[in-house]
């Protein structure tokens, strides 16, 4: 079975792009989660973000934007000191920044399903993002989101979830 190279043969690499990256996304706090993990990856690498992805699940409350937008000082402070997740304070505020934001765009559209899935270009989506008080939403992170949320589909042309 030949996959994208990106994957190598990391079981949990794998096992994210065979079952997950590319497969098109329209739950919204699915989509609120990979955006702040996308986020999160800013200066590392994506296997890093993946491997941490269990304790962000926990520590932000299963990526609860409700919950997310009445984080305060004190859970801020707690979440950097949790050891599970990148302890990067503009990280974590943008992630509380993120939920309250998303929520907003939720409130304007129905869902932040359809508002994110209209951009097909990521330099787009991000001043789009940006505009409305999104944070660690640069277009290369946008990109990397419409790739792993399915916007795109950039599977290898050999690869077999390419189809």
């Amino acid at each position: 079975m030949t996959r994208c190279s990106w994957c190598g043969d990391d079981p949990l690499y794998v096992r994210y792009h065979d079952e997950e990256w590319g497969v098109p996304s329209h739950n919204d706090r699915h989509l609120f989660e990979m955006l702040n993990l996308e986020g999160a990856q800013a200066g590392l690498s994506w296997i890093t973000i993946l491997r941490k992805r269990p304790a962000y699940r926990k520590a932000f409350d299963r990526f609860d934007p409700k919950k997310i937008a009445r984080y305060d000082r004190r859970k801020i402070a707690s979440l950097m000191k949790n050891e599970g997740i990148v302890r990067n304070r503009l990280k974590i505020e943008g992630t509380v920044r993120n939920a309250k934001a998303f929520l907003a765009t939720k409130k304007e559209f129905g869902t932040f399903d359809k508002f994110i899935w209209q951009f097909t270009d990521a330099n787009v989506m991000s001043k789009a993002l940006k505009k409305r008080g999104f944070t660690f939403v640069g277009p290369t992170i946008c990109y990397a989101f419409m790739q792993a949320v399915g916007i795109v589909n950039d599977h290898a042309a050999d690869c077999f979830r390419r189809a």
